[in-house]
């Protein structure tokens, strides 16, 4: 690989909030690259250099610390990878490179590939090519492939009514002060909380004003920090009801709304909801 020493280039890359971080470590063991460590009590990145951004570690983390943005670093160098993970062992470096099989990083994955032929190392890579177990991108027991049969009894005996309001509802995009969210009920739901559970519309939407996103795959999430305070202070939202689903990484969505009723002058309800990935409701309770 060429020499980019000193370059710079705009490219996904880990981010961890160090106040949401418990240092449970769980992260670490989870980044086979070794671009994490435990330094003080918190999960710190020693050296973007081995940060590959695909984020295997966001899963593992069980208080939604863990993030992807996209910021100047050096590029990634998955020769320099493989020469921190080869003292490791055969384990180690086949979790690494499934890692890139399953993210599709294919001339990553024949670097790697070269560097262990070249280094005569002891890797069986038909364990690698034989690989048939369930995929699960970025480590997250959530992206885990899955199937399962939808009840033959029909959810509706009519068509039902859209509930939606206004538009648009991706938090990045709405005006947190416009005059529909003021006073309202506010439901803040993960993007695919809507696709799983049938009967949204009726059983949450109906009365209530929407905003979307996704606390895993999502930038610049501090904006939602600031977007949510504005309709709590600003627009005097009367509650706030966070609908996420049961995956880890969901979690994320409640710390920003936590992070945010935290920076708040106005006090306000708020409820947390937990579908399942098979569409029933897991919990429903005030937090």
């Amino acid at each position: 690989m060429k020499n980019k020493i000193g370059m710079k280039i705009k490219r996904n890359i880990i981010s961890i909030n160090e106040e949401l971080c418990n240092g449970c470590g769980a992260c670490v063991e989870g980044c086979h690259e070794g671009a994490l460590q435990m330094i003080d009590g918190k999960a710190r990145i020693v050296s973007d250099l081995y940060c590959d951004g695909l984020g295997a570690c966001i899963g593992e983390c069980p208080v939604g610390a863990i993030s992807i943005e996209q910021r100047e670093v050096v590029p990634y160098d998955e020769t320099a990878v493989m020469e921190r993970i080869a003292p490791k062992g055969e384990k180690t470096i086949l979790a690494h490179l499934k890692h890139l099989k399953e993210h599709g990083e294919n001339e990553y994955l024949t670097q790697g590939i070269d560097y262990i032929r070249i280094h005569d190392l002891q890797v069986d890579l038909g364990l690698l090519a034989n690989d048939e177990k369930p995929k699960m991108a970025c480590g997250c027991p959530g992206s885990m492939m899955r199937s399962f049969t939808a009840p033959a009894t029909p959810q509706f005996t009519v068509a039902p009514q859209s509930q939606l309001t206004h538009w648009p509802v991706q938090l990045h995009l709405l005006n947190p002060t416009a005059s529909h969210f003021t006073g309202a009920d506010v439901i803040l739901a993960a993007d695919c909380a809507a696709y799983a559970y049938a009967d949204f519309h009726t059983k949450f939407l109906k009365g209530k004003k929407l905003a979307i996103a996704c606390p895993k795959l999502d930038s610049n999430k501090e904006v939602y920090v600031e977007k949510i305070t504005g309709m709590i202070d600003s627009a005097k939202i009367n509650t706030l009801t966070i609908i996420i689903m049961e995956v880890p990484c969901c979690g994320g969505l409640i710390q920003i709304a936590r992070m945010a009723a935290e920076k708040s002058q106005r006090k306000i309800p708020i409820k947390q909801i937990i579908i399942g990935v098979q569409g029933e409701i897991l919990s429903d309770s005030w937090i």
